[in-house]
């Protein structure tokens, strides 16, 4: 699986943006795909997650209401929406992939630890402005 994020940029807090996260070489139908973000000099942190077989999502509790995942299957593209955009949310934007078969249960230290992620895009920068 390749995965190559996008749709980062410079916006003005306050604004939104849409991220998109493309995926190839493999059908996204049993995983789980997360965007994880990394700020300067900290830690990469888990961002949100839907789970691919049956469209559930997940969320940073802090980011919940703002940003918003979805999946668009026919074209393999990930997107995350992201609202009232702060400087806080300044990052490089990661999306990554793991397997996720139907019949496992919901692991939430899975969903949001980045060890537990088998592929990697490259990252898209999102700068916010005030």
């Amino acid at each position: 699986v390749q995965l190559q994020a996008s749709g980062g940029g410079l916006v003005q807090a306050g604004e939104s943006l849409t991220l998109s996260c493309t995926a190839s070489g493999h059908t996204l139908d049993y995983y789980a795909m997360s965007w994880f973000r990394q700020a300067p000099g900290k830690e990469r942190e888990w961002v949100s997650c839907i789970r691919t077989s049956d469209e559930s999502t997940f969320y940073s509790v802090p980011l919940k209401g703002r940003f918003t995942i979805s999946r668009d299957s026919a074209t393999n593209e990930v997107y995350l929406q992201m609202n009232s955009l702060r400087l806080e949310d300044t990052a490089v934007y990661y999306c990554a992939a793991r397997p996720w078969p139907a019949d496992a249960p919901v692991d939430h230290r899975l969903i949001i630890s980045p060890g537990a992620y088998d592929y990697w895009g490259q990252g898209t920068l999102v700068t916010v402005s005030s």
